[in-house]
């Protein structure tokens, strides 16, 4: 059983804001699945690998329609790892991730992006683990595909406090020596770093095989910069203070701001990374939602 503080971040008006989509849902959400083990970026994750007769129980969306058309039998087309798929949940908890503007933090949002992540995949009996950082990475949970391992997730979800500096390329070219099978790295973060370095720690993924998915934290404000008075800045990381006329510099800095998130785009593009922009001020719901859709057209 899960604990009811670690429930908060799957509650019940949650659940059954996905369930009661019935047969709709639950094709979203196996299509979402289906996605995590087959790249929409053709011919990379999993590959067919053969046929089998289909048994009693099989999942029916994996029978070949062709095959029967042909020969008037059931068969079920297999993949390559198709039952040993391990994912990877990165969640940045760095001092960066406590801001907000509205009524929840960076690092809350994500830490309730992360538990319904970890949840969609368990239910599929897909094996999930859970890496946390700051500097220097604070938690690391081997992937498993027990349901009773949810829990375990989940409880480190709720412990997490923003902390520290952030240095994502390190932890990244870390875990990427770590896991040498091929499988999925999910990366939720503000992605406050030097970008181009972030790109080389993403690579190290990438050129080994491994599918890569990015979710971007950002707060509206950091987006639109709308402060109507005098402001002194602090550095969540350094302490750093700075006091701006934020009319003065917000041309300057949104410019600065989309060109490097449409740096970050287009370099996830070249490398067949998704990139995916989420805003704090959207309810969470809602964009895992879009993201399901999103991920099952891609199929």
């Amino acid at each position: 059983m899960m604990s009811n503080k670690n429930m908060q971040y799957l509650t019940e008006e949650f659940i059954a804001k996905i369930d009661k989509f019935n047969l709709r849902a639950r094709l979203i959400v196996e299509g979402f699945i289906t996605g995590l083990h087959k790249s929409p970026y053709h011919g990379f994750s999993i590959e067919f690998s053969d046929h089998r007769q289909y048994n009693p129980g099989d999942p029916i969306r994996n029978l070949d329609w062709k095959i029967y058309g042909k020969t008037n039998r059931y068969y079920i087309k297999r993949y390559e790892e198709e039952t040993n798929l391990k994912s990877y949940i990165i969640v940045d908890h760095s001092s960066s991730m406590s801001y907000t503007s509205g009524n929840i933090s960076k690092l809350e949002y994500s830490k309730v992006l992360a538990s319904a992540l970890a949840y969609l995949m368990i239910s599929q009996q897909d094996a999930v683990g859970l890496l946390t950082f700051t500097d220097s990475i604070t938690n690391f949970i081997p992937p498993r595909s027990m349901r009773s391992y949810l829990n375990i997730i989940l409880k480190h979800l709720y412990n997490l406090k923003s902390e520290d500096k952030t240095n994502t390329v390190k932890v990244l070219h870390s875990l990427a020596e770590r896991v040498k099978k091929r499988g999925l790295v999910i990366l939720i973060s503000d992605l406050i770093d030097d970008p181009e370095e972030l790109m080389r720690g993403l690579m190290h993924f990438r050129h080994q095989k491994h599918e890569v998915i990015l979710f971007h934290i950002q707060d509206k404000q950091e987006i639109d910069f709308n402060f109507n008075k005098d402001t002194e800045f602090i550095d969540a990381e350094t302490q750093e203070k700075i006091a701006v006329s934020p009319w003065q510099i917000k041309q300057n800095y949104q410019k600065v701001y989309q060109k490097n998130i449409q740096f970050l785009k287009d370099k996830c593009y070249e490398a067949r990374i998704e990139y995916n922009a989420i805003s704090t001020d959207t309810p969470f719901e809602d964009n895992l939602l879009r993201y399901l859709v999103k991920r099952s057209k891609l199929l």
